[in-house]
């Protein structure tokens, strides 16, 4: 048993370097071990993409050892024809006799499936395997499938004394009050890069006028989402500059100009319920929320969230915006140099 923990961390550690880049698909590594030896490995790098299961026996470099060896996975295999053919399917072509699996799938189109190939194929299944640990890095995937939403993501900075912002108007031009170091700032950067969609509200996006890109970070954008309920936030924003697919969420007539889409909703007591249907009809698996106060209360309000990253820097500011509530107890801190982070886990997420 212990062998087989070393072996799927292996594959945790490979399905992680997929991280921002195979969204909706779930993160997966896999690894084949040939008389305790790992022979071959490979991982999904990009959605669309060859699986993980077929990088990995295709890098076996003496396929007469796949008849007796044993192929490592974190996630149930495929057992459907999808953007390539199922993994299932090609695992007992290759006659490889055993197959420990982490977690089983939850999709639809692969649940227990891949199990049932496996099996009728004479393959000898053992699951379970650091499952605990193997659904953590997939949760967006989980929560996705489980939840019918996307995984969300609050995030803030807060000064010492619990503001957010301070006094400042919608066009008085004055910058915003940076809580956090440099450090800190390209960490947000390389959160923006793992996550499907990044939203804020209408406030923010006059007084700071928010980029909301990757460009400190080596990673793919995430789409772009903003509320606007009348449609009027100034065309000159960053926002507007069509370098990035971006959705504004208005009461207005759905349009699109170029990589821009209008999109008409009710702004009424179920919002909020109305963009997680449509992100989930979009197949947005996750979104990173970075505020205002406005905003993230409304996720706090509705239990619509499912982790919390919050960082509180040194400054005292004695008035402005009020930060919202910390939501519970924190389930990790860090100590930077400007600030101190604390992490937030929902035990029992809502909407």
């Amino acid at each position: 048993m212990e062998d087989h923990r070393l072996y799927m961390q292996r594959c945790l550690d490979l399905a992680a370097q997929g991280t921002g880049n195979v969204a909706p698909n779930p993160m997966v590594g896999s690894v084949v071990v040939w008389n305790g030896k790992i022979i071959g490995e490979g991982f999904h790098r990009r959605y669309g993409g060859p699986h993980a299961e077929a990088e990995a026996i295709r890098s076996v470099r003496n396929p007469s050892l796949l008849k007796n060896s044993t192929l490592y996975v974190n996630l149930e295999p495929c057992a459907h024809h999808g953007k390539t053919p199922p993994c299932a399917d090609l695992i007992v072509a290759r006659h490889i006799p055993r197959v420990v699996i982490g977690t089983p799938d939850i999709h639809p189109v692969v649940a227990g499936k891949g199990l049932e190939k496996l099996t009728k194929g004479g393959c000898r299944v053992e699951t379970g395997v650091l499952e605990e640990a193997c659904r953590d890095l997939n949760k967006r995937f989980f929560t996705f499938h489980e939840r019918k939403r996307p995984f969300v993501i609050l995030k803030w900075a807060q000064s010492a004394d619990g503001f957010i912002d301070t006094e400042r108007h919608p066009g008085d031009q004055t910058p915003p009050v940076w809580i956090t170091g440099e450090f800190e700032r390209r960490l947000v950067h390389k959160w923006r890069a793992e996550e499907a969609a990044i939203m804020v509200g209408t406030h923010t996006a006059l007084k700071d006028n928010p980029r909301l890109n990757v460009r400190h970070w080596d990673g793919p954008q995430p789409v772009r989402m903003v509320l606007d309920r009348t449609a009027s936030l100034p065309r000159r924003l960053h926002l507007f500059d069509g370098s990035q697919d971006t959705w504004v969420f208005t009461e207005k007539p759905s349009r699109r100009e170029g990589r821009t889409e209008w999109i008409q909703l009710s702004f009424d007591g179920t919002l909020l319920n109305q963009i997680m249907n449509l992100l989930y009809q979009r197949n947005i698996l996750s979104l990173f929320v970075e505020g205002g106060a406005i905003l993230l209360r409304s996720f706090l309000q509705k239990g619509c969230w499912d982790e919390a990253r919050v960082f509180t820097g040194h400054q005292l500011f004695q008035k402005g915006v009020r930060a919202p509530a910390p939501p519970g107890e924190s389930a990790s801190s860090t100590l930077f140099e400007k600030s101190r982070l604390e992490w937030y886990v929902n035990t029992s997420p809502g909407a």
